[in-house]
């Protein structure tokens, strides 16, 4: 028998509570006809603006394997399009197209009311701390890389 007690983890504690929420917010998403992952996605273009696959495939910690085959359905659902690099034509920019748009705000709503859902009753004190506390582990573990 495997002895662990994962409930003293932190790590285990992170863990499931980012699985939980992925899931409720995948439960949140459904209808919209876009998954979490393809949100992501398209956070990533907001942030970035338009990124080759290398790039997005780093930022999202996928393989990129993985992200084209996410990218060929975006692109067939018309989510997303490839387009030349200006700087290098062997290089392949995701853009988000118009559809986007149209669907948006909805999926920022959708994330809010489950942000809301999963903060309901941490105080603005909690939040702040576990902001620092999280911060501190990136930092940590960014450190020892």
């Amino acid at each position: 028998m495997i002895d662990y007690d994962f409930e003293k983890s932190p790590s285990f504690w992170v863990g499931m509570t980012a699985h939980m929420f992925e899931t409720a917010l995948n439960a949140e998403l459904a209808g919209t006809g876009i998954t979490l992952r393809q949100v992501q996605v398209l956070a990533s273009l907001a942030l970035h603006g338009p990124l080759v696959q290398a790039q997005l495939a780093e930022m999202m910690r996928i393989e990129p394997s993985t992200l084209v085959r996410l990218i060929d359905r975006m692109e067939r659902d018309d989510w997303v399009v490839r387009q030349p690099d200006p700087d290098d034509r062997r290089k392949k920019l995701i853009h988000p197209t118009k559809k986007v748009e149209t669907i948006w705000a909805d999926i920022i709503e959708r994330g809010g009311r489950m942000e809301a859902r999963a903060l309901r009753g941490v105080s603005a004190k909690d939040l702040k701390q576990l902001n620092a506390t999280l911060a501190k582990i990136r930092e940590n573990i960014a450190g020892e890389s």
